[in-house]
């Protein structure tokens, strides 16, 4: 073909296997060039169109969107960046399968007598999972006025992140977590802790500040599945409450402070979900802040060298 030679719009698609239909479509758009107009004013096309035509069709094999194959046209760096956000598109896409693949799953493994119980719990979540109520809980049930840096660190460890590809198992955890978290409270005063309430003397920055490093101390105890004891994460766990009344660390303090404990409100349940949600197929569990608060709370009260001292009971788990 001359330099000069040009096409029809009927031999430009006959040459790029399309039809007159796809080629009219895409000149329309601006995407194709027109190198000049017959005497009828029928278009007509060069070799540069040909390229750029079946540029313009391998990029729509790949399910690229029409105005993201002109950004591509038009620049010659926009072509990472489409692949990139194709590539997260198609991530969401398999995460959300797989998820519907596990949910199906738990549904036929499970015994009859419990499928419409899963099938409510498991229509109550989006796929793929989003935690928005788990962390909008935390944010309702931590105490008022925390700098927004405390919260979001918080918020951030408190409320676990879904695998992408979940067992039946993980998906009932997260299902029920989500109901748990997005459901009503039962219990007075919305099950928080003492620390929470108002008129207690609690500096709720302060405290929340030491248990986290009081809980990330802990963790390789945890990790080693090592029994309670003394030692520095206690003496953080301890000194966390005491910075935030104000008062110093002794022993009556300790004997204080393991009999408000053990009175409290708890949410055991969230963090048995979370641990069920978050445990790799085979290993230790990555301890959840909610063990490592029993730990210490178990520490300290093996700590307390008073003879018939009063072993720690579990108190009761609210749902709130």
């Amino acid at each position: 073909m001359s330099p000069d030679a040009t096409w029809s719009i009927g031999e430009l698609a006959e040459r790029a296997g399309a039809t007159v239909k796809t080629v009219r479509f895409y000149s329309d758009r601006g995407l194709l060039p027109e190198a000049a107009r017959s005497g009828g004013g029928h278009r007509r096309y060069g070799p540069e169109a040909l390229d750029r035509l079946r540029l313009i069709r391998s990029l729509r094999t790949l399910d690229v969107p029409v105005p993201d194959v002109g950004r591509v046209l038009e620049r010659d760096d926009a072509l990472e960046d489409v692949v990139a956000g194709k590539l997260r598109e198609l991530g969401t896409q398999l995460t959300a399968l797989r998820w519907r693949e596990a949910a199906l799953r738990l549904l036929q493994d499970c015994p009859p007598g419990e499928r419409a119980e899963r099938l409510r719990l498991v229509g109550g979540i989006s796929t793929p999972p989003s935690t928005a109520a788990m962390a909008a809980f935390w944010r309702s049930w931590l105490p008022p006025r925390l700098p927004s840096r405390l919260v979001a660190a918080i918020v951030d460890e408190a409320v676990p992140q879904p695998p992408d590809d979940p067992t039946p198992a993980q998906v009932l955890a997260f299902a029920r977590l989500h109901a748990f978290t997005s459901g009503p409270c039962t219990g007075g005063d919305r099950g928080q802790p003492e620390a929470h309430r108002t008129g207690t003397g609690y500096r709720p920055a302060v405290l929340y500040d030491g248990l986290r490093e009081a809980f990330a101390l802990a963790s390789p105890d945890l990790r080693a599945q090592r029994p309670p004891r003394p030692g520095e994460a206690l003496d953080c766990f301890v000194s966390a409450h005491a910075g935030a009344l104000g008062t110093r660390d002794t022993a009556a303090f300790r004997r204080r402070l393991g009999v408000q404990l053990a009175a409290e409100p708890r949410i055991d349940h969230y963090w048995q979900l979370v641990a069920e949600l978050t445990s790799p197929p085979s290993g230790p569990r990555e301890p959840t802040p909610g063990a490592a608060h029993d730990w210490l709370r178990a520490a300290l009260d093996a700590s307390d060298p008073r003879p018939g001292r009063r072993t720690r009971e579990p108190s009761s788990s609210t749902n709130c």
